[in-house]
């Protein structure tokens, strides 16, 4: 098995993210004139949006898609997870770069590249960045009838994203490929997000949390900024047995995708990962670091495919 568990380098934002300089945020308010509500000085003296606020934040991402990835169309329910987007392009990227080192320096673009997003979310984000980006084709999978029908009218209302997003519901909660890939199908990437709190409660203080690292100070109530319905925050088990029963299910389709992928958000989390990875014999493991302000998270890849398969999949798909 070859792996490269170990990050090597610092995190930080991908060298190709729209967003490695400061938000222009004049460029930004002329886009979304409500924005300007919300944006006011920090406690260095530049002007800042409110991240604290779930209203400011949706505004910002509506103007950002609009500004950096021409998203005219962008709504769902407010009880529904709003993503920061900076930190969703990076994974898009860094799989970009995966894909990449396995096609002889190439960025495989358009049609040649199949992404899965399970848990596409009432956003649809991931699909949006990627086919904007790279003009990637995506399927989205959801265990949430109303995210998909959300997904759904996103895509229908951008002509960008226009067959290019296959959005399916996933009527098992608990699988994670099977009702969506089929025997004959070849996925080149799969990506998730997945839900890292195991309990309402867990839930509640990471939020917390969350917002006194923005404000700066004690608080004894938060509103969660980036939203986000039970399914999309909330697995029992957490984090770790969400992952675990993917890595788990991936094995039966090894034949159908070449790399697997989830964002991990606890380093604590990262041993027992290797275990299961271990456990279901993976070929090649991938850790690859992101970071976004003062949030550290990592990427990781898995695929089944021996070093010869590899290469016949890139000369079959992405030449």
């Amino acid at each position: 098995m070859s792996s490269n568990k170990k990050p090597t380098k610092q995190s930080r934002l991908h060298s190709r993210n729209k967003n490695l300089e400061r938000y222009d945020l004049e460029a930004l308010i002329q886009i979304k004139p409500e924005l300007k509500a919300f944006v006011k000085p920090n406690k260095h003296g530049d002007d800042s949006v409110d991240f604290a606020n779930p209203k400011a934040v949706k505004l910002l991402n509506k103007a950002l898609l609009n500004h950096y990835y021409g998203i005219e169309h962008w709504d769902f329910p407010d009880s529904n997870l709003c993503p920061p987007i900076p930190g969703r392009a990076d994974y898009i990227h860094y799989l970009a770069d995966l894909i990449c080192e396995h096609n002889f320096g190439r960025f495989p673009e358009g049609n040649k590249i199949s992404c899965l997003d399970i848990g596409i979310g009432a956003n649809c984000i991931y699909p949006i960045i990627g086919v904007t980006e790279y003009n990637w084709n995506f399927i989205g999978s959801d265990a949430d009838p109303n995210s998909i029908d959300s997904a759904i009218k996103i895509v229908a209302n951008n002509p960008k994203l226009v067959g290019k997003v296959d959005c399916k519901l996933q009527k098992d909660y608990k699988a994670m490929f099977r009702g969506i890939i089929g025997s004959k199908d070849q996925i080149d990437l799969t990506m998730c997000n997945p839900p890292f709190h195991e309990s309402e409660e867990a839930a509640k203080k990471g939020t917390l949390r969350k917002v006194q690292n923005l404000h700066g100070k004690q608080k004894n109530k938060a509103v969660l900024s980036f939203s986000g319905i039970s399914k999309e925050l909330i697995y029992e088990g957490g984090e770790i047995k969400f992952i675990s029963s993917m890595i788990l299910q991936s094995k039966t389709f090894e034949n159908n995708c070449f790399w697997f992928s989830t964002l991990v958000s606890k380093q604590s989390n990262l041993k027992a990962i290797y275990k299961v990875l271990d456990q279901v014999g993976a070929i090649e493991i991938k850790t690859i670091p992101m970071g976004t302000g003062n949030k550290v998270s990592r990427i990781i890849a898995w695929t089944f495919l021996t070093k010869e398969k590899q290469i016949q999949w890139s000369k079959a798909r992405w030449k």
